[in-house]
């Protein structure tokens, strides 16, 4: 499975993104999704996670701001990111695995397939 994402930039606190990872090589419906993100100095960490199984799992940073999404018809993945703070400042990684556990503090490395990530800066 390779993986692209795109829709990452430049926007002011408060604002909106949507970020998108657009898969080929196989059908994502055969695979669990998350975004993560690495902030500067930071680990990268799971904040959206989509799993057949389980639905959706967000962490505590970013719930009820963020939503992850699926379109299968597209094959991609998307991240609506809302009311966004300087704190979300961070590359974003789109990443997919045929079997992992959507919680928060999953290992990064049970992850199978990763994009190679898209920056998102918020000014104040």
């Amino acid at each position: 499975v390779q993986l692209v994402e795109s829709g990452g930039g430049r926007v002011q606190a408060g604002g909106s993104l949507r970020l998108s990872c657009a898969a080929s090589g196989y059908s994502l419906d055969a695979y669990d999704v998350a975004w993560f993100r690495r902030v500067q100095g930071k680990e990268r960490e799971l904040i959206a996670c989509n799993s057949r199984a389980m639905g959706s799992v967000y962490v505590d940073s970013v719930k009820g701001r963020f939503t992850i999404s699926r379109d299968a018809a597209k094959n991609t993945v998307y991240l609506e990111m809302n009311s966004l703070g300087t704190d979300d400042t961070a590359v974003y990684y789109c990443a997919a695995d045929a079997s992992y556990i959507c919680a928060e503090g999953s290992p990064i490395s049970d992850m199978g397939y990763w994009g190679k990530g898209t920056l998102v800066t918020v000014s104040s």
